[in-house]
């Protein structure tokens, strides 16, 4: 099956890889995900439980305190932190985190990446293009 190829716009530069770990609702690095494991600890959060290292999170945006994006950073010196992410729209508290982890982000893309991605599908994230590139599972 050819994949499928979404264009956005680059917020952070970089490319990497990874299955796809999907949720529809926002996401708080401060309080919400455990850096010290990437477990989701959110209670009643659409990924409770799950772990976002290395994985391609796809999420709307973030919420909470402007302490996520160190807890973002400090994650990503964890080796905890996820190998890209992809929003519908990044607020600048998951941009400045995802700068200071170096961690390629891409929002915007021509179609919501939250309805077309599905948990378990392969990603490819080319941020430098802005270029998301969708294998499923």
């Amino acid at each position: 099956m050819k994949p499928l190829v979404l264009k956005g716009r680059r917020v952070v530069k970089g490319v990497s890889h990874g299955e796809a770990l999907v949720t529809s609702q926002r996401i708080s690095f401060f309080g919400g995900i455990d850096p010290v494991t990437g477990i989701v600890v959110e209670k009643g959060h659409e990924l409770e439980g799950k772990n976002v290292k290395g994985k391609v999170l796809v999420f709307p945006g973030g919420k909470g305190s402007s302490e996520g994006a160190l807890k973002l950073y400090d994650m990503s010196l964890r080796g905890t932190a996820p190998a890209a992410i992809i929003n519908v729209r990044t607020e600048p508290v998951i941009a400045v985190g995802a700068i200071l982890g170096n961690i390629p982000t891409v929002d915007s893309l021509k179609k919501d990446p939250v309805k077309i991605i599905k948990n378990g599908d392969f990603l490819k994230v080319n941020a430098d293009r802005g270029m998301v590139e969708i294998n499923r599972k």
